[in-house]
């Protein structure tokens, strides 16, 4: 494959790998080319890295139902989420048909998209969360992806020139997809920041610098979030990103058009804004399940003796069984056979 170049310092290769070969330098060129951002050429490129790995050998000299067995071990074995598993096609896909140029390059995978729905937090819960952190630069991270539908990676590469406080707007610069666009920027937020920015005074171009004056990290953000959701004692929600969830489930039942939370999230279609609409509440207002429509015997139901020489009525008292093997309406008052192994 040719001499090596050294790769100690490049971000966009797992840990521990020390040259690049002239192969994968030509996979980032292309992806390059391709105006790909930096974390999609980190996943294509270890897509293609344990592909090689898993066969041992230059992925060049890998055939194509080779390619479909490292599928299959992925799905059966390993049980990767249809996410990585579309990630990781696309990838190989890429390395096949643009690096190699084998443009004819039928793998015959499905790609197929995931049946779950998000799940939001209710706002009680987003209280609870808010209320449990102290450190106002932790509040303020988790603040600002709630309320301004904020992914983790957008909220982290925020600088204080992105907060329009005369518009209250924030702007994302060249979030997925490599598209600008504005949020809402409330008022809440604007005193939780302007507290954050006198407190801290961050240098730097950025709004939450992490190590060495670089963005705060996605992990440390998903660590904050987490403890914070721990302390509350919040169940309900994976990582920080339900918070972005729960910003448009909210608006939804706040009764806002589809197509504006569609233009505040980001969202190239429509289609990603609407299944929202599958765990908002609002569409089940005022409708009951049928169980709630059934006329159970209630606790004051009076069961009248048949001696007792008060007259039962059809529609209040219910009739004892003369067979006592058959059971009351009311489980306290249950007959209970002697055979039936289920004697106190």
């Amino acid at each position: 494959m040719g001499d090596c170049v050294p790769i100690l310092n490049s971000p966009i290769f797992p840990q521990g790998a020390v040259e690049m070969t002239p192969l994968r330098q030509k996979m980032i060129y292309e992806l390059e080319l391709h105006r790909k951002s930096p974390g999609t050429i980190e996943s294509y490129v270890t897509a293609v890295a344990q592909l090689s790995q898993h066969y041992g050998r230059s992925p060049e000299t890998i055939s194509v139902d080779e390619i479909r067995g490292f599928f299959h071990h992925l799905i059966t074995a390993q049980k990767v989420s249809l996410g990585t598993c579309n990630l990781r096609l696309s990838g190989i896909k890429f390395f096949y048909r643009h690096v190699l140029g084998q443009k004819d390059f039928p793998l015959g995978i499905p790609t197929r998209r995931s049946g779950r729905l998000p799940e939001p937090l209710s706002r009680s819960e987003i209280v609870r969360i808010f209320e449990v952190v102290d450190n106002l630069k932790h509040r303020a991270v988790l603040m600002t992806a709630y309320g301004g539908g904020l992914r983790v990676s957008e909220v982290v590469h925020l600088r204080p020139t992105d907060i329009h406080s005369d518009r209250m707007l924030i702007r994302v610069n060249q979030g997925k997809g490599r598209k600008d666009r504005y949020t809402l920027l409330s008022s809440r937020l604007l005193e939780e920041l302007r507290a954050y920015w006198r407190q801290y005074r961050p240098k730097g171009e950025w709004l939450f610098p992490g190590y060495r004056n670089k963005p705060l990290s996605t992990r440390a953000a998903q660590t904050i979030f987490y403890a914070a959701k721990e302390r509350a004692g919040v169940v309900h929600g994976h990582g920080i990103h339900c918070l972005r969830h729960s910003f448009a489930t909210h608006l939804m039942e706040a009764g806002v058009p589809l197509p504006t939370i569609q233009r505040l999230m980001g969202h190239a279609s429509l289609g990603s804004t609407a299944k929202y609409l599958h765990v908002t509440s609002q569409h089940l207002d005022g409708i009951h399940s049928p169980l709630d429509l059934l006329r159970l015997p209630q606790d004051s139901d009076a069961i009248v003796p048949q001696d007792s020489g008060v007259p039962a009525s059809k529609d209040s008292a219910v009739p004892v069984p003369d067979d006592p093997s058959v059971a009351a309406p009311n489980g306290s008052d249950a007959v209970v056979p002697k055979d039936s192994g289920v004697a106190e």
